[in-house]
């Protein structure tokens, strides 16, 4: 199949945000404030033994939440297409972390599904899963905010009479390496609070800025450059259209719109309140129509 160079646009997205830093960084109070500032209906995916549930009535927050206790990626797109089915526009992972290292995490997943050679069959194995998650967190259909655990390390620093004295400071993210570029901004949160950004494709935020006690207004910011451009039908918009058509050849094109999209991986629920994917709904339901027609599909 030949492909040809097209004129770029711009389409209209949602945000995904990752916040880092080490404990006491202020990453879920964060999160929750940039949240609030993308949408109105809002939920957690709560890993830090309900934490956020704290700041439930701060600033007059109320959302919903699950506290999932075993990690492993097909869960989290799982967790995702509820959400995407419950209509939440903002969705907080707090922490994605947790889905690396923590129970059944990817590196439980390697140990334990790696047979004698865990160190190449047992990523084979898992890393499809764990793209299958990135692609629903990527794809979901509303603004993504995750946070990301840091390890930590003491550097001596002046205080303010000049003398040096330990700070606690957070490094790299507990997370698989690269997982940033997968973001549209990145902020390394400090223990006063302080974001600076360390990525950032968003107009008006640029890389290096650095805001204190962030919230309202650089939400604001990230949801007026992603507003613009043109409109993408929506993850039910496509559910809606799959349902109507009653021709495979119908929802093959269908399917070839969404993967120009890239909506393929896109979390959801089918009809009867299961979680899934738009691509694995739109293929089975080319085959239920395949095997309603009157040759059986022959």
């Amino acid at each position: 199949m030949s492909v040809d160079f097209e004129d770029a646009t711009k389409d209209a997205a949602k945000a995904r945000i990752a916040l880092t830093g080490p404990a006491g960084a202020g990453k879920t109070y964060t999160a929750l404030m940039l949240a609030f500032g993308l949408g109105e209906k809002v939920a957690v995916i709560d890993t830090e033994r309900g934490k956020a549930s704290l700041y439930v009535g701060r600033n007059g927050w109320q959302f919903k939440t699950i506290k999932p206790t075993s990690y492993s990626p097909l869960s989290l797109t799982d967790h995702l297409g509820k959400a995407a089915g419950g209509g939440f526009d903002a969705l907080i992972i707090d922490s994605l972390s947790h889905y690396w290292e923590g129970k059944d995490g990817m590196l439980e997943q390697v140990d334990k599904r790696g047979g004698a050679n865990k160190f190449t069959s047992g990523w084979k194995v898992v890393r499809p899963e764990e793209q299958r998650m990135i692609d629903a967190i990527l794809a979901y259909p509303g603004h993504v905010i995750i946070t990301l655990r840091t390890k930590q390390e003491y550097v001596l620093e002046k205080n303010e009479r000049g003398k040096q004295e330990p700070t606690r400071v957070g490094t790299k993210p507990v997370q698989r390496e690269g997982i940033e570029y997968e973001f549209d901004l990145i902020g390394d949160l400090d223990l006063t609070n302080t974001l600076t950004v360390s990525k950032s494709r968003i107009e008006g935020v640029e890389t290096g800025l650095t805001f204190e006690k962030p919230g309202m207004e650089l939400a604001a910011s990230v949801a007026a450059f992603l507003a613009e451009g043109k409109q993408v039908p929506s993850v039910s918009e496509y559910r809606g259209r799959a349902l109507e058509l009653d021709t495979v050849e119908g929802l093959k094109e269908l399917f070839e719109e969404v993967v120009e999209h890239q909506l393929e991986g896109a979390p959801m629920v089918d009809d009867l309140g299961y979680p899934t994917v738009l691509g694995d709904f739109l293929r089975k339901r080319a085959t239920a129509v395949k095997m309603s027609a009157p040759d059986g599909g022959a």
